[in-house]
């Protein structure tokens, strides 16, 4: 059984670090080899805010931008959010392009990766597996923090992880292939 994995880069604001974080992201996805992986940037899909007029969950979208993001959510078995902390917080890019949506979310799985100070960003993460939850994600408790991102980011704009990072997404990851290859036979 072939499993998607979607990789979201959650931040949109120029001079972000999450697409770098990202590349190793998909790099140590596809070593892991449970899963065909997509890399998503959030400001390549520029979703304005809220701007259907239906709810999500009769997905009566009038506008492309969000058949398209319908289109890339629906097709995937399982989600890697990379998310920074702004203000103690998930990006509001982040939470408006998860509450545009709500039947293409339903019973797959989502790890995050969080970024940030001396947190590494797991305020956020906590803020971001409550809203997946509401919007029948299951998302995974095991996070992987990176705090003091920039220590680990090199001039040429390269992510290099610790060891614990390392395993950390390892860990991650192989939790979320037994999710989402049970959570593929509830969607049948």
């Amino acid at each position: 059984m072939s499993l998607k994995l979607k990789i979201i880069s959650g931040s949109t604001r120029p001079g972000r670090v999450g697409p770098t974080i990202a590349k190793w992201a998909a790099s140590a996805a596809e070593a892991h080899g449970g899963f065909e992986v997509e890399s998503i940037d959030l400001a390549d899909i520029n979703l304005p805010l809220l701007d259907e007029p239906a709810h999500p969950a009769a997905q009566q979208y009038t506008h492309d931008h969000t058949k398209r993001w319908s289109s890339i959510v629906a097709d995937a078995d399982a989600f890697l959010f990379l998310t920074p902390e702004y203000d103690y917080f998930t990006p509001a890019s982040l939470v408006n392009a998860v509450q545009v949506l709500y039947r293409e979310w339903n019973y797959k799985p989502a790890g995050i990766i969080s970024y940030g100070g001396i947190s590494g960003g797991l305020r956020a993460s906590q803020t971001l597996r409550e809203l997946l939850g509401n919007v029948n994600v299951m998302a995974l408790p095991q996070v992987v923090p990176v705090p003091f991102f920039p220590e680990f980011i090199n001039d040429e704009s390269v992510f290099t992880p610790n060891d614990k990072m390392s395993e950390g997404a390892t860990q991650l990851l192989g939790e979320l292939t037994k999710w989402a290859t049970a959570l593929k036979t509830m969607r049948g």
